[in-house]
């Protein structure tokens, strides 16, 4: 009788521990309980605290005794119900340690046990279980089946956790298949659900803050940090100070705070290092070329040298680790690690690149592999790799990783015949000729057409933001004055958002590219008056300058133009694209042989 007390106590001690988020707590509270169970032959209560410390394991981390804790409780299990869920258990524990091949015959055993009882919310559970047991880089298409069942069965479950484990499984297959309209949905009902829980919030404010990164916005990271640590404090999560680290880190990597950026590197290596977490030292050494240190890339990197690439598990981190060390390599031109990394990841080509769960996006393996291309001398496939990624951003609208690549340096081909001649002006009625001499269309005005026009008539040469808005005339800077928006406009703007992005994603469905532009521009609009009008704890503030104002509309004009001209011809839009440099100035610098000659009258 006394030890079944202490067990309640320690049980209930631990389920309070992780309610308010105390992960490392409640670990040691769940191990005491087991302990007091186990030797009282108290199956229940035991089972209760091995199924409570796998849900406090840090993802990644070395699990120490956990798995054969479950596995102990599992072997004196005969309810088959019960089995499952000790079962799913394991094969995340053993997945998410990166040992993918004791997880898979859990994950089974689960998925197959759950199968043959009319429960819908074990087999959501086994089904989660199965699609970490199957995260590896060669098992897409197994997740893509995966996440379709898991989202069959969630859609009658109450529950909002099973129903969150769907979206967000939804969520990671549409990203690592960059399947822009599921992205919008699965994004939409994280946000929605978001209004149920604040876990879910906290998985919507942060994958928010990575499809805002992704399409190059860092206005929004501030406010989109502040609601996932509020959204963290109420949920019993054991990692959400990872996740927390990440958005500041990235966010301040695209912004340009170098500062934030080499604080973010100096944590994720301690903590890689104190963990033995490869996957977050090679996160690491990314932060450090984001913050321009380089000595510290280079010095972290090292430890991937010998046959540590070689050697990496095929889990969850593997695309992520290759992605992240090559990039670290390029930047400090490491020939062993470029050459390992590239020679691992060409099988790759065309994939996205995201960090677990899709906390970050890390660009696409085209562009890694176009640089290494280059760097070991096959400028052919350097050429072939840049294009495809820059078409891959364009279409993603990845303003960040476009411009990235776009300043890498690419040998120019061998162009036979001379330039093409290219029409870029206005005609009658409101129309504009863009494209080749001969292939030519006939578009509908965009005043990105204007900016784009005046770049390229004078190349070279850098244009302040107001003189292109001005067309030349100049215009008066105004500093910030007065509130910028009343509450009641600010409601309707946020429903009109819910409106708007369901509307992105039919258009992008059906690919009605004329529909597409318009919402995109309204619902851009929308996000910069709200970000723009909203500050610190969602209070009102003061309207920016006219400059900023300026810069961000001659982005978005140029962006939405260059899109347009995609239609037309393609390479192009690529040209426009890798020659246009956007933000309070503007320049335009021709790309080299093959530039067009633009006929700009």
């Amino acid at each position: 009788m006394v030890n079944q007390v202490a067990a309640d106590v320690l049980l209930d001690r631990a389920e309070a521990a992780r309610a308010v988020g105390r992960g490392a707590l409640a670990a040691e509270l769940y191990d005491q309980a087991v302990s007091v169970c186990r030797g009282a032959g108290n199956l229940d209560g035991w089972t209760k605290a091995v199924l409570g410390a796998a849900s406090v394991y840090l993802f990644g981390a070395e699990p120490g005794k956990l798995p054969a804790q479950l596995y102990d409780v599992l072997a004196r299990t005969t309810d088959i119900a019960t089995r499952a869920r000790l079962a799913a258990a394991l094969a995340r524990c053993w997945a998410y340690a990166g040992q993918i091949s004791r997880a898979v015959q859990f994950a089974d055993e689960a998925l197959g046990s759950a199968q043959r009882l009319d429960a819908p919310d074990l087999l959501a559970d086994c089904l989660d279980a199965a699609l970490a047991a199957h995260w590896g880089p060669d098992e897409l298409e197994d997740r893509k089946l995966l996440a379709s069942r898991l989202d069959d069965t969630a859609a009658h479950v109450l529950d909002p956790d099973v129903r969150l484990q769907a979206h967000l499984w939804g969520f990671q297959v549409a990203c690592e298949t960059l399947d822009i309209p599921a992205m919008h949905r699965q994004m939409r009902a994280l946000e929605l659900l978001g209004e149920e829980s604040s876990r879910a919030m906290f998985f919507a404010a942060s994958r928010r803050l990575m499809l805002d990164l992704l399409r190059g916005r860092t206005d929004t990271a501030e406010r989109l940090i502040e609601i996932a640590a509020a959204a963290a404090d109420g949920a019993s999560l054991a990692d959400a100070w990872m996740v927390l680290k990440a958005m500041a880190s990235y966010s301040a990597a695209q912004s340009g705070d170098t500062a934030t950026s080499a604080a973010g590197a100096a944590e994720c290596e301690a903590f890689a290092r104190a963990e033995g977490i490869t996957a977050i030292g090679a996160e690491a050494a990314f932060l450090w070329v984001c913050a321009g240190d380089l000595d510290g890339a280079r010095l972290l990197i090292e430890s991937f040298h010998g046959q540590v690439l070689v050697d990496l598990p095929r889990d969850v981190n593997w695309l992520l680790i290759l992605q992240c060390v090559l990039e670290a390599g390029l930047a400090v031109a490491d020939g062993e690690i470029i050459e390992t990394a590239s020679r691992l990841l060409a099988p790759y080509e065309g994939r996205s690149v995201i960090n677990a769960g899709a906390v970050m996006f890390h660009g696409v393996t085209d562009d890694t592999l176009c640089r290494a291309a280059i760097f070991l001398g096959d400028p052919d496939a350097g050429r072939r790799l840049r294009s495809r990624a820059m078409k891959t951003y364009e279409r993603l609208g990845a303003q960040w990783w476009r411009r990235r690549l776009a300043a890498y340096p690419v040998p120019d081909a061998a162009v036979p015949g001379g330039s093409v001649q290219c029409h870029l002006h206005p005609m009658t009625d409101g129309l504009w000729l863009v494209g080749p001499e001969g292939a030519a269309a006939p578009l509908r005005a965009l005043r990105g057409f204007g900016y784009i026009r005046e770049l390229l008539g004078r190349p070279g040469q850098s244009i302040n933001v107001l003189n292109l808005v001005g067309g030349g005339t100049g215009t008066v800077v105004e500093s910030g004055v007065g509130e910028v928006i009343d509450l009641q406009a600010l409601a309707a703007y946020r429903r009109r958002l819910a409106d708007l992005d369901q509307e992105i994603a039919e258009a992008e469905q059906w690919s009605d590219i004329g529909r597409l532009d318009g919402v995109v521009v309204e619902r851009d609009a929308l996000l910069g008056e709200i970000s723009r009008a909203t500050g610190l704890n969602g209070r009102r503030r003061t309207a920016g300058s006219s400059q900023e104002r300026a810069r961000i509309a001659v982005q978005k004009a140029i962006s939405h133009a260059i899109d347009r001209i995609a239609t037309v011809d393609r390479s192009i839009a690529l040209q426009l694209t890798e020659g246009i440099t956007t933000g309070v100035n503007c320049t335009y610098e021709p790309v080299g042989a093959g530039d067009p000659e633009w006929i700009l009258d």
